[in-house]
């Protein structure tokens, strides 16, 4: 059972699907980044200083006890943050689409390059000899 689990695990095609795994985790990770800490806050002072990752509409306030400590806490419909990761979503897939537009095109360019011409037959070469000696 060992070693079929080694042979399973040393395939390439398992170790790739991992690797592919692992970047888009982090992938996604850098996206989700740069949309929360550089894309939103721009536009969040371009439309009034609204920061979106606060944005929410609050359900249930939250209760305190006497000395002033959260018992239970807020119940809130987090719509900023549901824009946020529409937008993070939208930056990943254009960045999806922009990587298997450039595969496609590369196949294409792989598939469109003319094939050399087959190099010609042992009787081509001596009929075209003779007829170079015809000629002379």
């Amino acid at each position: 059972m060992l070693k079929e689990f080694k042979s399973f695990i040393s395939k390439g095609n398992v170790l790739d699907l991992a690797v592919g795994v692992i970047l888009a985790t982090y992938f996604g990770a850098i996206i989700k980044s740069l949309v929360d800490n550089i894309l939103m806050p721009p536009i969040g002072v371009a439309l009034g200083g609204v920061d979106f990752s606060k944005l929410g509409m609050e359900l249930q306030p939250a209760v305190m006890n006497a000395a002033g400590e959260v018992e239970k806490a807020a119940v809130v419909i987090g719509y900023g943050v549901f824009i946020n990761t529409i937008i993070t979503f939208i930056i990943v897939a254009f960045c999806i689409f922009l990587v298997v537009k450039g595969y496609n095109n590369m196949k294409k360019k792989e598939e469109a390059a003319p094939a050399a011409p087959p190099a010609p037959s042992k009787e081509e070469v001596l009929l075209g000899e003779i007829r170079d000696l015809l000629k002379k």
